[in-house]
């Protein structure tokens, strides 16, 4: 899930493109940084943009946390995980291309921030019931997606006797703890283990059962 780059400040009469400056300097903010280590100061100067203008599109931070995770953290998830699991021709495909350009995206960087999804979840959802709710629907649009490719998968017999609903949310759950760790680590192998076991497990589910004699 990559984090947005923040935009060279340019004098424009253009209330929206300034409205979407202060959201992506936020969520870069708030994937390296954290959302309460960010300071409201620090967005203005990323953004390029004055206080009263921040004040009038964002009149609180938690307004501008709110927009972040609606539209930047949700279209992350939705170009790193959805879009790959529904346009692959099974869901173990679909998995493979998601963690596969996670891991290129970064090792290029050189670096792990960490989801930013899980990032927030960590620190905001027990903390504000606006932000526990917006953050759950995410999760929940997420494993949905990866649960009907499942059961899509099991009406054409490309996998057998699974749980859609389990299996996506092991899916999920396995990709978060990874990176989590990678984040720890600083590395990229957490990932790339357990995308290959993720794999193996749908793999193994894609023999069909063995028919003995009574």
């Amino acid at each position: 899930m990559a984090e947005h780059n923040t935009l060279p400040y340019r004098r424009t009469n253009d209330p929206e493109g300034l409205k979407q400056r202060l959201v992506d300097a936020a969520y870069a903010q708030f994937s390296i940084r954290g959302y309460h280590s960010t300071g409201m100061h620090n967005l203005k100067s990323d953004a390029g943009v004055t206080g009263g203008a921040l004040s009038h599109h964002f009149p609180t931070k938690k307004a501008l946390g709110l927009a972040v995770i609606r539209n930047r953290v949700a279209d992350a998830v939705e170009e790193a995980w959805i879009r790959p699991i529904q346009l692959a021709a099974t869901t173990s495909e679909g998995i493979h291309a998601a963690f596969e350009a996670i891991v290129a995206e970064l090792e290029g960087k050189g670096a792990v921030s960490g989801c930013p999804l899980n990032n927030l979840a960590l620190e905001l959802a027990r903390q504000d019931g606006d932000f526990q709710a917006e953050i759950d629907a995410i999760f929940v649009r997420w494993r949905s997606a990866i649960a009907d490719k499942l059961r899509a998968d099991l009406q054409s017999g490309a996998v057998h006797d699974l749980d859609p609903e389990a299996m996506a949310t092991l899916v999920v759950a396995t990709y978060s703890g990874a990176m989590a760790m990678a984040k720890a680590c600083q590395g990229v192998e957490p990932l790339k283990i357990c995308a290959k076991q993720l794999i193996t497990m749908l793999q193994k589910q894609a023999r069909p059962p063995l028919v003995t004699d009574a």
